[in-house]
């Protein structure tokens, strides 16, 4: 061993998982006084991989003879190599890197893992987040700014067809936050204003407009005058009959329940109306929303909207407002989106999110979700679907068994 570097053993042990396992070999290890410097240990499919990291004892042999006894009455592997000198320091820049996929495929894994090595970065562990109706995985990262990691993956993942998203690895992903959804098409399945003009026989006419204003390619308050002008003289009665047609995406009743439950905070941000989203945050329990509200006179919808429009400044300036009133600051927020009024907000947030979304708007936010679950979302704070499950059923909530594999 060099001079006034201490020695180590690493053990390494894979077998059939049992209880108790983990405490014989402790047991052992405690018979020669050793110091614990590092563990690591993951169950996959009934297998136990358990990694010890210790300081070397004088008589290190009598050590490795005892452990290789354990391992050989415990029916399992064993590694073992003595070294010098601790666990190395992990080197700066550190990334949560989260995969995303339906399925994941091996090529996938490889092809993101292969652009981390290749800008020298080293993927220091691996979780699995939920393996149904995704598959999900956590990669630890060092060795690389999440920034630069973020761009790379980025275009990686569109060439593989999976979603990654890349955040600094720090204590602000385990705080509480703030987290800002659009309405329409994120939280919602559908758009208000296209089920409104479904009613005023105009759907077909109200949709070109609102699929050009979404991609970008027509100014929001333009847009929304021209749209809400074709549902003059509709009854207002017609907004109660779209709430109850209302079909929310997969998933946004577990994720409010569930970041409810650790104290995050909830707001919808829309370019649609407060008749509708108002009565959608009380049902939720959502804290905050921001909406256009339609003018109504004698119990029809004149074709205008009042006040000042919610459009794309309005929804960033929203969330500051939000972000404000809930004691968090911007950089503690989430927003999740799909549409070109939708980028400003997405900008302005800690963390956005573009959510089944448009092109442009994929582009230009932090990451992309491209399946139909809103609760994938919690995979990206480092929640596990095996969580999930775990509070609702404290809760007395049940959850549909999980596919066979």
């Amino acid at each position: 061993m060099n001079d006034g570097v201490e020695a180590t053993v690493l053990i390494t042990l894979t077998g059939k998982d049992r209880p108790g396992v983990t405490s014989t070999v402790f047991e052992t290890l405690a018979r020669f006084g050793v110091e614990v410097l590092d563990i690591e240990q993951i169950v996959l499919r009934g297998r136990l991989i358990l990694g010890l990291l210790v300081s070397s004892p004088r008589d290190w042999k009598a050590l490795r003879d005892a452990v290789e006894k354990v391992a050989d009455d415990l029916d399992m592997s064993l590694e073992i190599e003595r070294g010098a000198g601790d666990n190395r320091a992990r080197p700066e820049g550190r990334s949560h890197v989260t995969v995303l996929g339906t399925p994941l495929s091996s090529k996938a894994v490889a092809a993101i893992a292969g652009r981390i090595a290749d800008i020298g970065a080293n993927i220091d562990r691996i979780e699995r987040m939920a393996r149904y109706p995704v598959t999900a995985i956590d990669l630890h990262v060092s060795g690389a700014e999440p920034e630069k990691l973020r761009a790379i993956l980025a275009e990686e993942a569109a060439r593989q067809g999976v979603d990654v998203a890349v955040q600094s690895a720090d204590l602000l992903r385990r705080g509480m936050r703030l987290i800002v959804m659009d309405v329409d098409s994120t939280l919602i399945q559908g758009e208000v204003i296209e089920m409104l003009a479904a009613h005023a026989g105009c759907e077909e006419e109200v949709a070109r407009v609102t699929d050009l204003a979404m991609r970008g390619e027509l100014d929001f308050g333009e847009s929304l005058a021209a749209r809400v002008a074709l549902l003059e003289g509709l009854d207002a009665a017609a907004l109660d009959r779209v709430y109850d047609e209302l079909v929310l995406s997969p998933g946004a009743r577990t994720t409010v329940r569930t970041l409810k439950r650790l104290g995050y905070r909830f707001a919808i941000v829309s370019g649609g109306f407060s008749q509708i989203t108002d009565r959608l945050a009380a049902d939720l329990g959502i804290d905050f929303a921001a909406a256009n509200e339609l003018e109504i006179v004698d119990g029809k919808l004149t074709g205008k909207v009042i006040g000042e429009v919610v459009d794309r400044a309005g929804k960033a300036k929203a969330l500051r407002r939000f972000a404000a009133e809930a004691g968090v600051s911007e950089a503690a927020t989430i927003a999740i989106g799909d549409g070109a009024n939708d980028l400003d907000m997405l900008s302005a947030a800690g963390l956005g999110i573009a959510f089944n979304a448009k092109p442009l708007v994929q582009a230009a936010a932090h990451t992309a979700v491209n399946v139909p679950y809103l609760d994938t979302v919690m995979y990206l704070l480092g929640i596990s679907r095996e969580e999930i499950e775990a509070a609702d059923a404290a809760a007395g909530i049940v959850t549909p068994a999980p596919p066979l594999p």
